[in-house]
């Protein structure tokens, strides 16, 4: 239950697609006829999901359009990779009065190489291709999480992928998806990664369940070679039958030191671009200098200087890069969050680390991502006061 999923309720809802919380869980049932032109855009323009409503549509309608995608204020994001995908498919894209014009002559793509290995443009060509029965190859997708959630979500609704977990998925789709499912998305690894931060910053004894460790095996070793001290449990499988997951015991550390060489993401394997920002407030504790290069993004790591206003020592070496040395010592200040969900997270987690009170304001850009944090936070021992008008 968080900001940017009631976002994309909202957008669903406007257009007709009748849903309902059921405890944790979501009831969405999809009316025969979708009314496009009732699109709440002002919710769509709040969330950079609506961009994956370009690859279902396409098998529905000739012709027609969304908002421009919203999200992280994190500089110029590129939507050129998922035209260039699903023009494979016969579909032109025009960017004209901050909407996506969409016409459609719908096509057998054959192999789609993708542009950027892109996490939504390989969920978007994935979801174009499971409208087409003939087979499309797509080369060159990300293996990330998110993306074989969406590949066995399909498979379950019939859709026949193969490579699932590879740089190289075949799919066979189905002409038309009428089928009753109950799907179960694994945990958000994510989520897993701000708690281990929040426990080495903080220098803190938790137990952070239900982590998915494919997905945090690289970040764990660069974090064991800092000197940091965990314990994993066994695998487990996620409520998905498919994703394994572990328990993770971090210990309490005496002493952390910094990696020689730089902390940089990289499209899975590597470390995941969202897991980055979580190294910094780590960084600030740790004996020495650390280079992080966040290449990914514009903006981002200009973000992270924010840490600054708490008493850390970060320096901007340009707008990709940031030296940050350590330890240092925090303390309290008064900040108003970035408008991005990472990076206002690690201003969080440096506050929840920092001596004296803080307060962070304007916390919209956590809640897109992160449900009822505060709380969440106070039952591990954390004092946080949410003040709604701030």
């Amino acid at each position: 239950k968080i900001e940017e999923v009631f976002r994309i309720i909202e957008v669903l809802e406007s257009i007709g697609v009748k849903i309902r919380w059921i405890g944790k869980d979501l009831e969405i049932k999809r009316p025969s006829k979708l009314k496009l032109d009732s699109m709440d855009k002002e919710a769509a323009k709040r969330t950079r999901s609506v961009l994956m409503f370009l690859g279902p549509l396409i098998h529905e309608y000739k012709t027609f359009k969304i908002p421009y995608a919203g999200g992280c204020k994190l500089g110029t994001r590129t939507v050129q990779p998922h035209l260039f995908a699903l023009e494979k498919f016969g579909v032109d894209i025009v960017a004209k009065n901050k909407h996506y014009n969409v016409s459609v002559k719908i096509k057998d793509a054959g192999e789609v190489v993708l542009y950027e290995a892109g996490d939504t443009v390989s969920e978007n060509a994935l979801m174009a291709a499971a409208g087409r029965p003939k087979e499309t190859i797509i080369d060159m997708a990300t293996s990330n999480y998110m993306v074989r959630e969406v590949a066995h979500y399909l498979q379950a609704l019939g859709v026949k992928v193969e490579g699932v977990g590879s740089h190289t998925m075949k799919v066979k789709g189905v002409k038309s998806i009428n089928k009753n499912i109950t799907y179960a998305p694994s945990e958000d690894p994510i989520e897993s990664m701000m708690f281990i931060s929040l426990a080495v910053t903080t220098n803190s004894a938790i137990t952070i369940k239900r982590c998915p460790i494919d997905f945090l095996k690289l970040e764990l070793l660069k974090l064991e070679k800092m000197c940091v001290k965990f314990d994993i449990s066994k695998k487990y499988k996620a409520d998905n039958g498919v994703t394994d997951l572990v328990d993770i015991k971090m210990h309490k550390h005496e002493g952390l030191v910094s990696l020689e060489d730089k902390i940089h993401p990289m499209p899975y394997p590597g470390i995941n671009i969202d897991n980055l920002p979580f190294f910094v407030p780590i960084a600030t504790q740790a004996k020495g200098r650390t280079l992080i290069h966040d290449w990914v993004y514009d903006n981002r790591a200009i973000y992270f200087t924010e840490l600054n206003k708490l008493g850390a020592s970060i320096t901007l070496a340009d707008p990709h890069r940031v030296y940050v040395d350590g330890p240092t010592k925090l303390s309290g200040a008064d900040i108003v969050s970035p408008d991005a969900l990472r990076p206002a997270v690690i201003v969080l987690i440096g506050m929840l680390a920092a001596k004296g009170r803080s307060t962070l304001r304007n916390v919209y850009s956590i809640n897109r991502g992160y449900e009822d944090l505060a709380n969440r936070l106070n039952k591990l021992g954390a004092k946080i006061t949410v003040i709604r008008d701030l």
